[in-house]
């Protein structure tokens, strides 16, 4: 099993939650969408680890409770 999360991955996480946290969710989906399937389940998995999920990160970027 793959851990790694690769740099490309980590580059379009980063844009995706930056796009979110604008109100660009064309940009957010497109972003995530271009994420490796092998690199979104390590940060899926990185993320429970943390206690979360991406709906969770996502809805405090934006000042939401999950």
């Amino acid at each position: 099993m793959n851990e790694r999360i690769t740099l490309m991955a980590a580059g379009e996480l980063r844009d995706a939650l930056a796009a979110h946290q604008r109100g660009d969710v064309p940009a957010t989906l497109g972003a995530l969408m271009s994420i490796d399937p092998e690199s979104w389940q390590a940060i899926e998995r990185r993320l429970a680890s943390l206690g979360g999920n991406l709906p969770d990160v996502l809805a405090a970027l934006r000042g939401e409770t999950p």
